[in-house]
């Protein structure tokens, strides 16, 4: 497991305030399996991460997302947290990234509240998807089909709904990376737009 990833460059997307579990432990298993990483944010610097709604560990940027191209990366993992994805839907370069990696068929594993960020590319109308419970009442209205499960895989896209889900998570976000990109994930997004 340790080569499945050798050679994939994975872009992380997070602001102030992601849940700090949901991008170690996703960064973790994809350095594990070989993989090289990139933290995308909207400024350079650091961000700040959260245990819950405890100050937690702050992270090195390593790209500020105006200066990141889909085009560079072979798949993208949004981490959840309450204000993170709040931030990130509220900038329109970060939107446009991650709406670019579903119009390419490249593989995104969103988390927890990290969906919010995916209503706003407009790529969740008619997939399958899960979440945290509260947001998925936003999922419905902007056309997903939404089911409770720990994780849910629709063309490339893996969801989950929290930090207990992460080993599920992990694992399907690995295999659907592996897998490379999807034409399916590009095509539900046309029908999506």
């Amino acid at each position: 497991m340790a080569e499945e990833l050798k050679g994939k460059k994975i872009a992380f997307l997070a602001a102030d305030m992601f849940e700090e579990v949901e991008l170690a432990e996703p960064w973790k298993a994809l350095e594990e399996a070989g993989a090289e990483l990139e933290l995308v944010s909207l400024e350079d610097g650091e961000i700040q991460g959260f245990n819950h709604y405890d100050k937690a560990g702050s992270f090195k940027v390593d790209k500020a997302v105006e200066e990141a191209s889909a085009n560079d990366y072979d798949g993208l993992v949004l981490p959840g947290g309450v204000g993170n994805p709040d931030n990130l839907r509220q900038d329109e370069n970060a939107v446009q990234f991650v709406r670019d990696f579903f119009e390419q068929g490249k593989p995104v594993a969103a988390i927890c509240h990290a969906p919010w960020v995916l209503i706003d590319a407009g790529v969740v109308s008619g997939r399958t998807m899960t979440s945290w419970p509260t947001v998925g009442t936003d999922l419905r209205h902007a056309g997903a089909n939404w089911v409770d499960k720990e994780v849910v895989v629709d063309s490339g896209l893996v969801t989950s709904r929290k930090p207990d889900d992460i080993p599920a998570f992990n694992k399907k976000m690995i295999e659907e990376i592996a897998e490379g990109k999807h034409a399916k994930q590009a095509q539900k997004t046309q029908a999506a737009s």
